[in-house]
């Protein structure tokens, strides 16, 4: 039962006269997913989304909690930006909280007042979009941050490498005549970044894991007992480069999709717990950027697809329990970023999502609840379908529809 924005009791009789009462016999009940990994382009780029479309999408998947990525215009650099968004969003479909910048503008050259951020209410520090390129610069943010309770999130890149590439670097990208990301790009930042954490002896958590090489590298410093997380998200456990040959840019995203042996290294990753979490890098862009394939700007949209992509391929291959893909989705990445969110025990958020972890259906952009229509899963059948959203108490999304 839930009553005044927190789960109240679990099992039992309702005796509430004036409750609503959800028949959801068949339907699996489930924390609120957490993603730990959200690109909501507010403020200064709301063509794209914003934060009330982004939270309308991610109550459409389920989600409840999300962490906001500070690469807006302007930046989320100061205390303005973040209490703006964090006041804005109160009234959102979803709990949005804030990934602070690390430097200035993103341009890896002033470090930002990580204590007034945490201040406002940041919880976290990233440049994402791009990599702190200034080593000493991102050391001290994780020493700090980790003092402070923020935990880095890292994007792993090394810019000289990957520059001018628009995919990964390999068979695919020269039979299209494409310069390509190598995946020692992403392997040289991981490196730095797990350097940087078992010399300081502070955490950091590694963005959007795309490589064999880099699942390897947190494999073996978590078994030193390195402070080190890792995300990866599900177009890099679902998909591969050979998408790319259809010269459409919905597939094109950073870091970019990889090989089939790399994909398999991720689902491993994902099985073994070297990686903790699935997060969506969701990133939208409007058909326009997205229509020129050379041109157009990298990422794609996720959040109403993320369980059914993790079921569809995780669970009903045998990979992960459902029990271990929602783990991942849910109070492991809360656990992260230290929010409460993530759990169904008495007293929590009445945070929850009921779904048909059978219910199959395709995915349709124009159905989609963002502004965006940029998602690598068009026209796929994908099996799991949300069934209805519950964020602090309040019924955010409901489709009691079955798709035939």
């Amino acid at each position: 039962m839930l009553k005044d924005g927190k789960i109240a009791a679990v099992g039992g009789e309702i005796t509430e006269q004036d409750a609503r009462v959800v028949e959801a016999k068949g339907l699996i009940a489930a924390p609120g997913l957490v993603d730990m990994h959200v690109h909501l382009r507010d403020p200064g780029q709301t063509h794209k989304e914003d934060i009330y479309s982004g939270c309308r999408a991610a109550a459409a998947g389920g989600v409840t909690s999300l962490l906001a990525m500070p690469n807006t215009s302007p930046t989320t650099d100061c205390a303005e930006v973040v209490s703006d968004i964090l006041y804005r969003a109160q009234s959102a479909d979803a709990h949005v909280y804030v990934a602070a910048a690390i430097t200035k503008g993103l341009k890896s050259e002033e470090p930002t007042d990580l204590r007034t951020l945490r201040g406002a209410g940041a919880i976290a520090l990233s440049d994402d979009g791009r990599p702190v390129e200034n080593t000493r610069l991102l050391a001290e943010a994780m020493v700090l941050g980790s003092s402070l309770g923020m935990r880095v999130v890292a994007h792993c890149e090394d810019l000289y490498l990957a520059k001018g590439g628009l995919m990964n670097e390999g068979v695919v990208s020269e039979k299209l005549g494409i310069q390509g990301i190598p995946a020692a790009a992403e392997d040289c930042g991981t490196a730095r970044e797990i350097a940087l954490a078992e010399s300081y002896n502070v955490p950091v958590h590694i963005c959007h894991v795309s490589t064999a090489t880099s699942a390897a590298m947190i494999r073996d410093a978590k078994k030193r007992g390195v402070h080190v997380t890792a995300e990866t998200a599900p177009h890099y456990f679902a998909l591969t480069e050979v998408q790319l040959l259809r010269r459409d840019a919905d597939y094109r995203m950073n870091p970019p999709l990889r090989t089939e042996k790399d994909r398999l290294a991720i689902i491993e990753a994902l099985r073994d717990g070297s990686i903790d979490a699935i997060a969506t890098d969701h990133a939208p862009h409007t058909p326009q950027e997205k229509s020129d394939f050379h041109s157009s700007p990298n990422g794609s949209i996720g959040m109403e697809t993320s369980l059914a992509a993790g079921i569809t391929a995780l669970v009903k291959t045998g990979i992960l329990t459902l029990s271990e893909l929602l783990a991942k989705m849910t109070y492991i990445p809360a656990k992260i970023l230290g929010i409460p969110a993530g759990s169904l025990q008495i007293g929590a958020p009445a945070d929850v999502v009921l779904f048909d972890e059978n219910e199959e259906w395709n995915v349709d952009p124009a159905k989609l609840h963002g502004k965006s229509r940029n998602t690598p899963f068009k026209g796929m059948r994908l099996t799991g379908r949300v069934k209805m959203t519950v964020c602090g108490g309040r019924i955010v999304y409901e489709n009691w529809e079955n798709e035939i």
